[in-house]
C-alpha cells in the first residue's frame, strides 16, 4: 500500500496509554488547522484512545492502517470550519447531491489525500484544495461539478475558485462528508 501524505508523522511505538495521546497533544498543538498528522503506536488501545480523544477536542479522527505491529493512526487538526461563511452562490444538500449520483455529473472532494482515503463518494475526483490551482486542468470546465469537502468551508472556497476561472456549472454540497450518510469507499474496504 502506497503511503498517505500527512504533514507530521508522530512516533509513538512502543509507548503504552496514555502516552500516544499526550504526544498527539503536543504535535497537534504545534500542527497548522487543517494539517495531517499521522501517529505511529504499537499499543492496541491507541486507536480506541486517539479517537476519543480527537472527537473530544473538536479534531477529526480519519482512521487507523495497520501494518503488521504498528497502528497508523490519521487526525485533522480542527481548523474552525463550521463557522467559515458560505459565498459560492449554487448550493446542495447531501441529499440532493445522492439522487443526482446516476446522472452524468463529477463529484470533486477537495479534502487532503488522508481524508478522502478512508471515506469518499464512490468515483469521486480528490484534488485536495492546496493543489486546486495547479491542478484545474484535470477539470472540464463544461461539466456539471459538485464539490465536496468535510463540512462545506473548502468546498465553498473551491466552488468559488473554479467559478473564477471559467467553471460555469459548480454546486458546493453543504454540509458534505461530515453529513453524508450515502455509500462510500474506504482503503480499508
Amino acid at each position: 500500500m502506497k503511503s498517505l501524505k500527512t504533514n507530521l508523522v508522530l512516533d509513538a511505538i512502543g509507548l503504552a496509554c496514555p502516552m500516544p495521546v499526550v504526544k498527539t497533544k503536543k504535535a497537534m498543538n504545534s500542527a497548522e488547522a487543517g494539517q495531517v498528522v499521522e501517529v505511529q503506536a504499537t499499543d492496541k488501545g491507541s486507536k480506541a484512545d486517539l479517537k476519543a480523544w480527537a472527537e473530544s477536542t473538536g479534531h477529526q479522527y480519519l482512521g487507523t492502517i495497520e501494518e503488521g505491529t504498528i497502528l497508523k493512526h490519521y487526525l485533522r487538526k480542527s481548523a474552525g470550519e463550521d463557522a467559515i461563511e458560505r459565498n459560492h452562490p449554487v448550493v446542495a444538500t447531501n441529499e440532493e447531491l445522492e439522487n443526482k449520483l446516476n446522472d452524468s455529473i463529477i463529484v470533486l472532494d477537495v479534502r487532503e489525500e488522508a481524508e478522502y482515503a478512508f471515506s469518499h463518494i464512490p468515483n469521486a475526483i480528490n484534488i485536495p484544495m492546496g493543489e486546486l490551482d495547479t491542478r484545474l486542468n484535470e477539470l472540464n470546465k463544461e461539466d456539471d461539478i459538485f464539490v465536496v469537502c468535510r463540512t462545506g468551508s473548502r468546498s465553498d472556497l473551491a466552488a468559488q475558485k473554479l467559478a473564477q476561472n471559467g467553471f460555469s456549472k459548480v454546486t458546493n454540497v453543504v454540509p458534505g462528508m461530515s453529513g453524508w450518510s450515502g455509500s462510500t469507499t474506504s482503503i480499508n474496504k
